[in-house]
């Protein structure tokens, strides 16, 4: 029993230890990941500007918020957009939904063509939203 407690004790002094110089590196390093660029069916390029879980709504709601710079709604546009909000959808967020515990009722994908605030308009910022359920990992569209 005293032999399992040192072992214990030793083992998270490692882990203990193994995080701080992790955390230390990355301090240093001070390198950031450039945003994953994702090509749209539409043509366009995508990046994630954050993922929202924590926000009021009807149930448990997962949102992801693109960004493609300059982007605006065009003619014949409403296929081409969700075309690109179904790929979004089925392509990041879906694998990206937890496995295990609480499963959102609703993910929500936006894609706007600047970096907002979320909750506020902002003018001159064209912004479009999408609520899917998640069913097999298939986003399936829920039609305002």
């Amino acid at each position: 029993m005293e032999e399992t407690r040192q072992y214990s004790a030793v083992m998270l002094r490692g882990a203990a230890l193994a995080g701080f110089v992790l955390i230390s590196a990355t301090q240093t390093t001070g390198q950031v990941s450039p945003p994953e660029m994702l090509p749209l069916p539409s043509g366009g390029v995508a990046r994630l500007q954050d993922s929202l879980s924590d926000r009021p709504g009807p149930g448990l709601i997962y949102r992801f918020r693109f960004v493609q710079d300059g982007f605006e709604m065009t003619e014949g546009g409403f296929n081409a957009v969700m075309s690109d909000l179904q790929y979004l959808c089925d392509s990041y967020a879906a694998p990206r939904l937890p496995t295990v515990g609480p499963q959102p009722d609703q993910v929500v994908i936006s894609l706007a063509g600047a970096e907002t605030v979320f909750g506020e308009p902002t003018p001159g910022v064209t912004q479009v939203f999408e609520a899917f359920r998640v069913e097999n990992g298939v986003c399936i569209w829920e039609e305002f």
